[in-house]
């Protein structure tokens, strides 16, 4: 968790206090999605498109939860101004805060609110990079279908061959010798993968297919090269920022056991909101 996020008791109860008082109740526990962006600390606007709600309905999508069960979209009017707003459920309101901006003093807060809420998946809770990585792991498998089907249409005879040739460019090895290299036994590369190191994956890939189809390449060996090539650019480019080598950055945990914690975080936030149950009366005898 960030420096700004270390807070005393008092500020965490404070943190508390502040977002519960946003709920609404209308058959269901709820937050608009608008009060709890100004509660951030963010400017009204087109709160469908803003950066925190798209990134979360992503990692929602991801993560297998249904998308209308945590963001509810609903026209609404205030002030005669009547516009498209969710109602988010607590854990849409874990999502969104941990995509905001935590330089923002509230946000700090609210992410502390979380991390402390539950804390036997508090793992999961206080590190951004789980939620970045579920994000960036989706993106990267609609990358690799968009490139997959371009190749296909453009000659490719051995896909294997042409993802490897990708991995060279920017590994310096193929996709074996680098598993081995990272002592990853089983499973997809990608599935291992930091969010950084995903991100510079999903670069490559669709870098490789604009160029593909800009240049309009065709055949096994040309296609094989480009991918090469991009993988190649995508490495000097990482190695003048003065990053590390792609495959120096050590594996992560599988990313399943991290979609597991942040559903487990899901079914804890519901149970927190679940109306209570009312005793059976028992019938008259």
């Amino acid at each position: 968790m960030s420096e700004s996020a270390m807070q005393s008791p008092q500020e965490i109860d404070a943190a508390w206090q502040m977002f519960e008082d946003l709920g609404r109740e209308n058959g269901m526990h709820f937050w608009w999605a608008s009060d709890l962006m100004s509660f951030l600390g963010y400017e009204s606007g087109n709160i469908t498109n803003s950066p925190p709600i798209q990134r979360a309905m992503t990692a929602c999508n991801a993560l297998n939860v249904p998308i209308h069960e945590s963001f509810c979209s609903e026209e609404r009017e205030i002030d005669g101004r009547k516009y498209i707003d969710f109602k988010l459920s607590r854990f849409a309101c874990y999502l969104v805060a941990m995509n905001a901006d935590s330089r923002k003093e509230r946000v700090a807060r609210v992410q502390v609110y979380f991390a402390a809420l539950a804390a036997q998946v508090q793992q999961y809770l206080e590190e951004r990079e789980s939620i970045d990585r579920v994000i960036n792991r989706e993106h990267i498998a609609q990358q690799e279908k968009i490139l997959s089907g371009t190749v296909y249409r453009h000659g490719v005879e051995n896909y294997a061959l042409f993802r490897d040739a990708g991995y060279r460019g920017l590994y310096n090895r193929g996709i074996s010798d680098l598993k081995k290299f990272k002592h990853v036994q089983e499973g997809s590369l990608l599935d291992f993968m930091g969010s950084a190191e995903l991100a510079a994956n999903i670069f490559r890939i669709s870098q490789t297919t604009q160029k593909i189809e800009n240049e309009d390449i065709r055949g096994q060996r040309p296609l094989e090269t480009a991918a090469e090539k991009v993988g190649k650019i995508v490495r000097q480019a990482i190695k003048d920022a003065g990053g590390t080598m792609p495959e120096y950055l050590p594996p992560a945990e599988h990313i399943n056991n991290v979609k597991k914690g942040l559903k487990e975080a899901n079914r804890t936030f519901k149970k927190l909101d679940a109306p209570e149950k009312k005793p059976k009366q028992k019938k008259p005898s």
